[in-house]
Formats: structure tokens, C-alpha cells, sequence
């Protein structure tokens, strides 16, 4: 496992649990807006943080009595080839497993599914997956994305989708497609794009960042009656 960053505890980042943060490093895609510009690439002057998957393993088995669960995060945790045996040995040691991921490996979330190392999972939705070249990825087919949401929505495991809205990569246009693709969905969360550090600066000196309130609402209007649950943070 290539990890990048740890977080000992969180009580934000696995719903109703005390829990650990583990960042992968490395993605698969370039999303101008992405907040952890580290994890995605090396950045210049900056040394390439390095984290012992045994020290955190340890930790773990230290502190169960203490933490509920782990979240995978990253980057893209599904570039990992370790994943699975490292999920495997959180669960030995009677932690829970939520993962973070941009859906463009179904195939790898299927097993992880199928073999019960994963109890939580959150998915980005970029946009409309058929929008998602060149801004998002040059390489992504759309029907990896369409899978990977299939694949979630069957699991019957607690999950969120989410989207961070960033223009013009959304509008109503793609929301009223994600709407038809996330049906019967647990949670959307809407995110409010953070400003202070992203990956791709010049992105934003042509295209405005924020997203209005105003939008937000018509945004939530378009999920609320596809979703169990839709929200705005």
C-alpha cells in the first residue's frame, strides 16, 4: 500500500463512528478541484509523505477499543493492487471498513463486496458520466462509472454518492441525468468545493469555483426524489 497521509481519529468522515483515516496516494484522475493535490501527484519543494502500513496496523490493534472503523480515502484507493489484503486485516483485527472511490474500477469493488471486506462506501459522481472527458479523465469509458453505481446500489451495504459542485463541470443538465442513474440511493451529499488549495489553479482563472445557494437548492430539488436522502455540505 502506497499511503500518503493518516489521520488517527475523525468523527466526521464515517458516519456515526469514531474512526481512522488512511490516504492512499496516486488517481487515476485529474478533477481541477481536488483539494488533496498531494496524494494525486508529487508536488515541487514538498517531500513525499511515507507511511508504514505495519505501524498503522498496530495501531490499530492498539487503539480498537477506541476507534469503530477505518476509511480508505485517497487519491484513488482502488489503484492500490494491495486493497483487499490490507481491507482483510483491518477486519481481522474487528474494524469496520468504509471506502472512499471515484468508481472507475467496478470489478475490484464487486470482490471487495462479494468477500465482505468493505461495510461502507462512498462514491464521487463527477458529473454526467458521459462528460466526464477530457476535464475529469481522458481515458474513463462512461459504463465503468454506470457500473460501478450498479454495483453499489445491489450490495445492500450502507453507502453514499456524493458530487462536488464545481462549474461548469455540473449543471442541472447532468444532475438530471445522475438523478435517473442513483435511483433508490441511500445519501447524495452535495459539496461546496474548497478554494484554499486545488490541483489545477488556471482551471479556476477561467471558470468561477463556487456554486450559489440558489443553485445548490435546484441541484437537491433535481436528487430529493430519487435518493432516500439528499444533502447539502
Amino acid at each position: 500500500m502506497n499511503i500518503g497521509g493518516f489521520e488517527k481519529y475523525s468523527f466526521i468522515d464515517y458516519p456515526g463512528f469514531i474512526s481512522s483515516v488512511v490516504f492512499t496516494r496516486g488517481c487515476n484522475f485529474h478533477c481541477p478541484y481536488c483539494h488533496n493535490p498531494e496524494l494525486v501527484r508529487q508536488v515541487e519543494g514538498e517531500p513525499a509523505a511515507s507511511f508504514s502500513q505495519e505501524d498503522i496496523l498496530t495501531f490499530f490493534e492498539k487503539r480498537r477499543k477506541f476507534i469503530d472503523g477505518v476509511v480508505i480515502t485517497g487519491g484513488e484507493p482502488f489503484l492500490q493492487p494491495h486493497l483487499p489484503a490490507f481491507c482483510k486485516k483491518i477486519k481481522s483485527i474487528g474494524l469496520s471498513v468504509k471506502i472512499d472511490t471515484n468508481g472507475s474500477m467496478p470489478e475490484m469493488l464487486s470482490d471487495l463486496i462479494q468477500n465482505r471486506l468493505v461495510d461502507y462506501i462512498a462514491m464521487d459522481i463527477k458529473t454526467d458520466p458521459d462528460r466526464y472527458f477530457p476535464v475529469i479523465a481522458r481515458d474513463i469509458e462512461p459504463m465503468r462509472i454506470r457500473s460501478a453505481v450498479n454495483v453499489i446500489l445491489a450490495s445492500g451495504l450502507p453507502h453514499e454518492f456524493r458530487t462536488t459542485c464545481v462549474t461548469p463541470i455540473v449543471d442541472e443538465a447532468a444532475f438530471h441525468v445522475i438523478a435517473d442513474l442513483v435511483r433508490g440511493a441511500s445519501l447524495y451529499a452535495l459539496q461546496i468545493p474548497r478554494c484554499e488549495k486545488v490541483l489545477d489553479p488556471s482551471f479556476f482563472a477561467q471558470h468561477r469555483q463556487q456554486t450559489s445557494a440558489v443553485e445548490l437548492d435546484v441541484f437537491a430539488s433535481i436528487l430529493s426524489p430519487s435518493v432516500h436522502q439528499c444533502i447539502i455540505r
